[in-house]
């Protein structure tokens, strides 16, 4: 099953206990299912990351190591070249390209945009539904 995991997820997942992270943890232990990833969604992440708000949760290195081993584990495309305007928010359409883009299965998150998208062809988990497909 191949999967786009929505970059607040894994910022989620790099911070905090909770659903995000067991998920990745799951990912990176089991590997139920592949992450898809590309230059923007991984520069998004380390951009989120480095802001300095995070820093009472994560280190500069920790964020890096995170980032890194996403990015080496993670299934690499390139990124979406033709982004349809498909959500309300233009900064995450890249995403749904991506799903599109890589056929893949799901795309998760937890952004009101994605779960409420009226899309046939796009998939939109929440990280707990998805892991209680697992």
């Amino acid at each position: 099953m191949r999967v786009v995991v929505d970059p607040n997820v894994l910022v989620s997942a790099a911070v905090a206990s909770g659903v995000s992270a067991e998920l990745l943890d799951r990912w990176l232990t089991d590997r139920p299912f592949d992450v898809v990833v590309c230059p923007a969604l991984i520069g998004e992440l380390r951009d989120v990351l480095a802001r300095d708000r995070f820093r009472r949760w994560i280190s500069i290195h920790e964020s890096d190591r995170f980032v890194g081993r996403l990015e080496s584990e993670g299934e690499r495309w390139t990124d979406p070249t033709d982004i349809p305007a498909v959500t309300g928010d233009p900064r995450i359409d890249y995403l749904v390209a991506l799903y599109r883009d890589c056929d893949a299965d799901l795309l998760v998150s937890g952004d009101s945009d994605l779960l409420d998208l009226d899309a046939e062809d796009v998939s939109v988990l929440t990280p707990g539904e998805l892991l209680a497909q697992l």
